[in-house]
């Protein structure tokens, strides 16, 4: 028996342009149709959502996310991985890359094995796509909030053993500065894992480099990146002014309002554009959690941080030590500060990530064939329904 819906009275968001009136037909978790105007009439089978006159999206795909409701996909227990999921999901999120921050390799492959377990498992909860390893071949000068004990360079057999154990891994983030870093890149994009520039101090010479060896995604760009220094009274350029003269060069950025100012976030939208900018949350396990304020033990970076003006601080305040933001904040934050319109900085929570990760043949846009992942919020990017698969797996009441 098929499963057939329609979803109505909708403002549909495409990829370079708002519908302002139209449907969206599902059939067995895929798309089957995009319709303008008030549409077809619904067939006797349909089961007919009405989107009160909402906005009808893509759903959002965050590439880099460490966790959520109290649960970190670092070191935590099948179940709680699922968990961590949900909460995301009511946010806007249908699918994500599972983000394990640097820590001892036995730790490492106990989490990706039961994220594994976890994606095979879970029902009406967002898909994950992969494991992100950010870490743990960085730069100590650039660690950020990483676990300093386990910052370390490349070591061959270690990342060899995990690649030929794990078929799930889909990104990784490493200086490609350090001893052993590029081919190391190279191992992995034959294996078509995609590689990103993170907690590095890398010079533009060693950036393009770099980017020639692989590395097509700067993460969390002006968070851990290197940019204009002086070497013996001369200045060099960083990883920021490479990332901006390569025109391929695709960036994550925490847009949550508090990593990056609104000044930031416009330059970055004005040089690089929709198309090369991924949002990514990059949420520690606290994000998703009312009212929580203060110090506290994160179990994302091993250490104690402070939850304040809705970010997460080392407990010195001398850094952010990742955000306890959600993929609803991010579109809201882009539209609100950087003055971005709302279809592009839904593609930027959407169809790029899906790009930059190869999973826009299904993923990432509302057309026909695609996976029927599909939010509806109003002008505040309110959530009120979640579809993922093409079933109804949160309502807002």
């Amino acid at each position: 028996m098929t499963n057939k819906k329609l979803i109505t009275n909708g403002k549909i968001i495409a990829l370079e342009r708002i519908i302002p009136e139209g449907s969206v037909s599902l059939c067995d978790g895929v798309i089957t149709g995009v319709y303008e105007g008030i549409g077809r009439l619904p067939e006797p089978d349909e089961t007919v959502i009405d989107a009160g006159g909402k906005y009808i999206s893509p759903g959002f795909l965050d590439i880099h996310v460490h966790g959520g409701g109290g649960y970190a996909f670092l070191g935590s227990s099948v179940d709680d991985v699922i968990s961590c999921s949900k909460v995301h999901m009511s946010h806007g999120t249908t699918s994500m890359v599972a983000t394990v921050s640097s820590a001892s390799n036995e730790l490492t492959r106990e989490s990706i094995e039961n994220i594994r377990e976890a994606t095979s498992k879970m029902t009406k909860s967002p898909e994950i796509l992969g494991v992100h390893l950010e870490g743990p071949y960085f730069a100590m000068s650039q660690k950020g909030a990483q676990a300093a004990e386990q910052v370390r360079n490349p070591i061959k057999e270690e990342y060899m053993n995990i690649v030929a154990s794990f078929d799930n891994i889909l990104r990784w983030s490493l200086a490609p500065e350090l001893p052993g870093a590029l081919e190391m890149a190279k191992e992995l994009t034959k294996r078509g894992i995609r590689l990103s520039i993170g907690h590095s101090d890398a010079l533009f010479d060693e950036t393009i480099k770099a980017y020639e060896c692989g590395f097509t995604t700067v993460t969390h760009l002006y968070s851990c990146t290197s940019t204009v220094r002086r070497i013996n009274a001369y200045r060099y350029a960083g990883i920021i002014e490479a990332a901006y003269l390569i025109d391929d060069m695709t960036v994550e950025i925490i847009a949550d309002g508090k990593h990056l100012p609104a000044s930031l976030l416009k330059l970055i939208y004005k040089i690089k554009g929709p198309d090369r900018i991924c949002l990514v949350t990059d949420a520690i396990d606290v994000a998703g959690l009312k009212d929580v304020k203060g110090e506290r033990y994160s179990q994302t970076s091993g250490s104690n941080i402070i939850i304040e003006d809705d970010v997460a601080k080392l407990p010195d305040r001398s850094a952010f030590a990742g955000s306890v933001a959600t993929t609803d904040r991010l579109v809201r934050t882009m539209i609100k500060l950087a003055d971005v319109p709302l279809y592009q900085a839904v593609k930027m929570m959407s169809a790029t990530p899906a790009k930059n990760i190869g999973r826009f043949s299904t993923k990432g846009s509302l057309s026909i064939g695609k996976d029927a992942d599909i939010i509806i919020f109003d002008d505040d990017i309110n959530i009120s329904t979640v579809i993922v698969g093409g079933e109804v797996t949160f309502e807002k009441n």
